[in-house]
C-alpha cells in the first residue's frame, strides 16, 4: 500500500472493481475515479464500460487489487480468475471453490491508462480448490511482495477434492509479478475464512510503533468481517480489535476495504453488501482506528455507481487524477 504521505502532491482516489450482473458478462475491470478529493463520491470511467476483461481461462475475472509498485516504476492489477454467471443463474459455490481456477490473472502497466494483455499465473497448489481475491503487500525487508489469496485445500490423496475443507490464507512471493515462490499457508483459524486485506500504519503520519491493521471475513464462526492488529505482516502477534463489521448494513457483508484520507486522520473502511439490492460496496468511517471504532456512512453522502462489487481504491497524485479524468 502507498500512503498519501509517500505521495507528491496527493489529490483523488482510484478504484477498480468489478461489477456483478446476473443478466449479462460483467465480470471484467472497470475504473471508478473520485469526485475531486471526495473520497465519498465517485464517477465511473470509460462511459461506464470495462476497461479490461479475461480472454482465457474462466474468461471472467472478479476481485481486482491495483498495486502500486514500491520503485515507482508502475503498475499491477491482479484478479480472480472466475466467471460465475456463465451457467445461468443459479451458482454452485461448492464446484467453483473445489474444481476453480488456481490462477490469478495479471495485468501490468507503466500509468494506469496502457494495459498489458492479461497473463495467467498458477500460484495455488495442486491440493487447492481455487485462487480466490488476492492482494499483495510489499515487504520492505526483502524488496519483494507477498501476494496472499484464499484457497480450500484438499488431501494429497483426494485428487477429486471431495473430502471436507476450508478456505485459508495462502501466501506467495514475487518480484515482477510473473515468477512466485510455491504457496505456503498463511493464516488458518480452523474454519472459514476468505477476503483479506492489510492496511499498514504509515510512519510519517501515524508516527513510531506502528501496526498492521488486517481484515477479513470469517465465513465460519459467525464473527463476519474481523479486524486484527499486529506488529507486522509476518508476525504472530495479531490481536482481535473489532468483529461483525459492516453489519449495521446487513448481515451479508464481505470484501472489506480499507483507505486513509490524504489530509487527516480518518479511515475508510468499505463493505460489499451483497445481502441487499442494489448490491455494492458500504462505507463506515473511523477516527480511531486502532479501536476499530467504525461508524457508518449515510447513504445519502456516499455516491458510488451501483453493483460496483469487490475491489481496491488507490490514492493518487494531482497529475494522476487530472490524466485520468481527461483521458477516460
Amino acid at each position: 500500500m502507498t500512503h498519501s504521505a509517500e505521495l507528491t502532491d496527493p489529490f483523488g482516489y482510484l478504484l477498480v472493481p468489478f461489477v456483478e450482473d446476473a443478466r449479462e458478462h460483467r465480470e471484467k475491470i472497470y475504473l471508478s475515479l473520485s469526485v475531486g478529493d471526495d473520497p465519498l463520491r465517485w464517477r465511473r470511467l470509460a462511459g461506464g464500460e470495462a476497461i479490461l476483461e479475461s480472454t482465457s481461462g474462466t474468461t471472467g475475472v472478479r476481485d481486482p487489487h491495483l498495486v502500486r509498485r514500491h520503485d515507482g516504476t508502475g503498475f499491477h492489477i491482479l484478479a480472480t480468475d472466475l466467471r460465475v454467471w456463465a451457467d445461468g443463474p443459479e451458482i454452485d459455490w461448492s464446484r467453483l471453490s473445489r474444481h476453480g481456477s488456481r490462477d490469478l490473472v495479471v495485468w501490468d502497466s507503466p500509468d494506469l491508462l496502457a494495459w498489458s494483455e492479461p497473463r495467467y499465473v498458477t500460484v495455488a497448489p495442486p491440493e487447492a480448490g481455487m485462487a480466490w481475491a488476492p492482494e499483495a503487500h510489499h515487504d520492505e525487508s526483502s524488496g519483494e511482495y507477498l501476494v496472499y489469496w484464499s484457497s480450500k485445500l484438499f488431501a494429497p490423496d483426494d485428487p477429486g477434492h471431495d473430502g471436507g475443507s476450508h478456505s485459508r490464507i495462502l501466501v506467495s512471493r514475487t518480484r515482477d509479478f510473473v515468477t512466485f515462490s510455491p504457496a505456503r499457508v498463511y493464516l488458518d483459524p480452523g474454519e472459514e475464512v476468505i477476503d483479506m486485506t492489510v492496511y499498514v500504519e504509515d510512519p510519517a503520519r501515524e508516527g513510531e510503533g506502528t501496526r498492521v491493521h488486517r481484515f477479513a471475513k470469517d465465513n465460519g464462526g459467525g464473527r463476519g468481517i474481523v479486524q486484527e492488529s499486529g506488529s507486522s505482516f509476518l508476525a504472530d502477534d495479531f490481536t482481535p480489535v473489532a468483529a461483525r463489521l459492516g453489519s449495521v448494513f446487513h448481515e451479508g457483508v464481505e470484501a472489506p476495504l480499507i483507505f486513509r484520507d490524504h489530509h487527516e486522520p480518518r479511515w475508510y473502511l468499505w463493505v460489499d453488501a451483497y445481502g441487499l439490492r442494489p448490491m455494492g460496496y458500504r462505507a463506515l468511517t473511523t477516527t480511531d482506528l486502532a479501536a476499530g471504532a467504525w461508524e457508518p456512512v449515510p447513504d445519502a453522502a456516499f455516491d458510488l455507481p451501483p453493483d460496483t462489487k469487490h475491489g481496491t481504491v488507490l490514492p493518487l497524485t494531482r497529475a494522476e487524477h487530472a490524466r485520468l479524468d481527461a483521458a477516460l
